[in-house]
């Protein structure tokens, strides 16, 4: 079966662009704010999730379009990137939760519920096409999208909200 063949090659290709796309653009926003993104407690690490969640659904969007691949190799490359996400991007949080808060307790659950949402359907999505099940490209596109969302809203921080 070639899962990306029956519809899912148009989302993943969508996705590896504006993946790419969003990553320039951080880079872009760290860079125009470098000095205010060092100064602040916790911002340093808040890009650095950033662009580990769109670098996360730009190499797993790539690795879906690779033509024939069987669902279980799909599913072993969506557990891998998974992985590295979840536990790069938790190491991450645990910093950001020793460290001085810069942020309201709500804010800062509320980032670690987004950044859960972004990476776990990897690893669910992982594990169901391992067993033959097409549905885990569902929680695959959830998790790429999920960890756009998540981008978004800290380049947003890191480009606006640390003007005021």
């Amino acid at each position: 079966m070639d899962a990306i063949a029956e519809g899912w090659h148009d989302f993943f290709l969508g996705q590896l662009g504006a993946s790419a796309a969003l990553a320039g653009l951080l880079f872009v926003a760290i860079s125009i704010n470098l000095e205010r993104i060092l100064a602040a407690p916790g911002l340093p690490d808040r890009a650095m999730l950033a662009i580990l969640l769109l670098l996360g659904g730009l190499v797993i969007s790539a690795l879906m379009l690779i033509p024939r691949q069987p669902p279980a190799v799909l599913g072993v490359e969506a557990l891998v990137i998974g992985a590295v996400v979840l536990a790069a991007g938790t190491m991450i949080e645990f910093v950001l939760a020793r460290a001085p808060r810069h942020q309201s307790t709500l804010v800062f659950a509320a980032n670690a519920v987004l950044f859960a949402g972004s990476a776990l359907p990897y690893i669910i999505g992982g594990v169901l096409l391992v067993f033959g099940d097409p549905t885990g490209l569902y929680w695959v596109a959830g998790a790429v999208v999920f960890s756009v969302i998540k981008a978004v809203a800290d380049a947003w921080v890191l480009l606006v909200e640390i003007h005021r």
